[in-house]
């Protein structure tokens, strides 16, 4: 129980890393108008986790966990972010969780790409590959519909019930992404990639990615 609770302290979208600062490109898609409901939001949520850095990240974390060489995990990773902004939230929040979880155990954890940091830190950890991936693939969820919230018409409750029902997905293919590997790295969520690309270059943006 001590080991689920930790896990769900250093994954919550909560955990002081900046993760609040980061839309992967949600921003760009909202300002433009493709994302401008709950039903549109849900679907954008859905690729990300199913075709896009959910899935790709996923495969990282899983590959760190079960002993993976981290020098080449985390140049692998650098050259799967689809865009600058990607690869500095990556770069960033990995340099952050790692800070935090030195400091929580005492114990030296270098930088590196957030998903191959979470894969490392949790090693030690006695949960399961699964358990690791679903509180991944929550925050994930959680951390777009902050983004919505506070830049589109979405009310606290209506953000929450998108969470909510975005359980059983998460439940899933938090279990199918176990038995992935390197092998099966690959994106097609162009729309999110290149509303990352155009978030980059926005005259007004609240968002670093």
């Amino acid at each position: 129980m001590n080991a689920l609770l930790t896990l769900a302290q250093w994954l919550s979208p909560a955990f002081p890393i900046g993760a609040f600062a980061h839309s992967q490109g949600l921003e760009a898609a909202i300002a433009d108008g493709r994302v401008a409901d709950v039903a549109a939001l849900r679907d954008w949520i859905e690729g990300i986790l199913l075709f896009g850095s959910g899935r790709n990240d996923a495969i990282f974390i899983t590959a760190a966990r079960n002993g993976g060489d981290l020098a080449k995990l985390s140049s692998l990773a650098g050259a799967y972010m689809p865009s600058s902004g990607r690869a500095l939230e990556a770069a960033e929040l990995g340099r952050s969780f790692a800070t935090q979880i030195s400091a929580i155990t005492g114990q030296d954890h270098p930088a590196m790409p957030y998903p191959v940091a979470v894969g490392v830190a949790t090693r030690g950890l006695e949960v399961t590959d699964q358990q690791v991936l679903a509180f991944w693939l929550q925050g994930l969820a959680s951390q777009l519909v902050s983004v919505a919230v506070r830049f589109m018409p979405l009310g606290q409750s209506a953000g929450q019930k998108l969470i909510h029902g975005l359980g059983p997905l998460v439940s899933g293919i938090s279990q199918e992404y176990c038995s992935l590997t390197l092998d099966d790295l690959g994106s097609c969520a162009w729309g999110a990639d290149m509303a990352g690309m155009v978030q980059e270059t926005m005259d007004v943006r609240i968002f670093r990615s």
